[in-house]
C-alpha cells in the first residue's frame, strides 16, 4: 500500500487495526512540526527530543483511543505538548545543566546572522521566564498560528483561559524586556 496517498486518519486507524507501517508514516509526516513544538515549550533541546519520543510512544501505544474529534495531528500536538509539560513539572525536582560541547554554541552563519542568532536566543530565554502554562499556551497561539479555539483544544483548557494565559505571558514578557532596556 502507497501510504504517502492516505489520510492521517485512515494511517491511524490503520497503525490500531495493526497495519505495520502505517505509524511510521505518520511519524515521518508530522516529526518536524512535533519536534518544534516541543523546543517551543521544554526547556532544551534534549528534553524536547524525550518529550517528543515519550509522546509518540503514548500515541503509538493509545492510537485505538483516538476518537476522531480533531485532526490527527492537533491529536498528536497535544499528546506532545502535555508530555513536554509533564517532563518539566518532572524535571523541577532535578534540574542539570548540560555542559557545553566544543564549538556547539558558535554560530554557523556569517556575521551579519549573528544578530538574529542573538535575537531568537534571547526571546527563548524569556520565555523561559513565563510560567510552564503561559509558555504553552503563547508558544501554541502566537509561535504555532493556532486560533484561540484550537490551542485550547490542543490544551484541554477553555478558551478564556488560553486567552487570559497569553495575556498575561505577554505582559510578563513585557515587563521582561522594559527591565532589560534599563
Amino acid at each position: 500500500m502507497d501510504t504517502r496517498q492516505v489520510s492521517d486518519r485512515d494511517l491511524l486507524t490503520a497503525h490500531a487495526g495493526g497495519a505495520p507501517y502505517a505509524f511510521a508514516e505518520l511519524f515521518r509526516r508530522h516529526r518536524d512540526h512535533l519536534y518544534q513544538t516541543a523546543l517551543r515549550v521544554c526547556p532544551g533541546p534534549e528534553d524536547a527530543a524525550d518529550a517528543v519520543q515519550e509522546a509518540l510512544l503514548s500515541a503509538h501505544r493509545g492510537a485505538a483511543t483516538f476518537r476522531g474529534d480533531s485532526e490527527v495531528r492537533s491529536w498528536l500536538h497535544r499528546i506532545v505538548v502535555n508530555a513536554c509539560l509533564d517532563r518539566i513539572r518532572r524535571n523541577k525536582l532535578r534540574r542539570t545543566e548540560p555542559l557545553p560541547e566544543d564549538g556547539a554554541d558558535e554560530p554557523v552563519c556569517p556575521r551579519d546572522d549573528f544578530a538574529a542568532l542573538e535575537s531568537a536566543q534571547v526571546v527563548d530565554e524569556a520565555l523561559f521566564t513565563l510560567p510552564d502554562d503561559q509558555r504553552a499556551a503563547l508558544a501554541a497561539v502566537v509561535l504555532e498560528g493556532y486560533s484561540i479555539a484550537d490551542a485550547a483544544a490542543l490544551l484541554g483548557i477553555p478558551e478564556g483561559t488560553v486567552k487570559s494565559r497569553c495575556a498575561r505571558g505577554r505582559r510578563r514578557l513585557h515587563a521582561h524586556f522594559t527591565a532589560m532596556r534599563t
